[in-house]
C-alpha cells in the first residue's frame, strides 16, 4: 500500500469521524457530501473539501478516482452537498483533470491543490431544490 493509501484508510476510520463534527458548517474549510451506497443502500456522509464555482461545486480527489463516496454519487448521479452552512442539490458529476479544474479554481486554490499532487477533480452543478 502506498503512502497515500495509507493515510486514506487512517482518513477513513480515524479523521473522517472527527471531521464531520464540523464540515459543512459556516466558517470550516470542509464540506460534506451526503452519498447513498451503490450496492448497501446505506445512507453516508463524507467530508470533503469543496470549492463553490460558477454553476456548481469542484471537490478536489486527493485519493484517486477508486473511492467509495465517488463510485456512489457517479452511481447516483446526484447528491446532497453541505458547504458553508448551507445544502446544495448537486448532479451530472463528471471527473476532470488538474488543468481543466484550474481555470475554475483561484490562482490561491490551485497553488494549494497543486502543492498536494492532485490529478482529478470531480465537478458537479448545482441544481434546484
Amino acid at each position: 500500500m502506498t503512502v497515500r493509501g495509507m493515510v486514506r484508510v487512517f482518513n477513513k476510520h480515524v479523521l473522517n469521524p472527527l471531521m464531520l463534527l464540523a464540515a459543512g458548517r459556516k466558517y470550516w474549510y470542509a464540506g460534506v457530501i451526503d452519498h447513498t451506497g451503490r450496492r448497501s443502500g446505506k445512507k453516508y456522509a463524507t467530508p470533503v473539501v469543496i470549492e463553490k464555482v460558477s454553476g456548481g461545486f469542484l471537490i478536489p480527489l486527493p485519493y484517486g478516482t477508486h473511492v467509495d463516496w465517488l463510485r456512489n454519487v457517479q452511481a447516483m448521479g446526484r447528491t446532497t452537498v453541505r458547504v458553508h452552512g448551507q445544502s446544495f442539490n448537486a448532479a451530472e458529476p463528471v471527473v476532470i483533470d488538474a488543468p481543466t479544474a484550474a481555470d475554475l479554481l483561484s490562482p490561491r486554490r490551485q497553488r494549494e491543490f497543486g502543492r498536494f499532487g492532485i490529478e482529478n477533480y470531480l465537478k458537479m452543478s448545482q441544481q434546484s431544490p
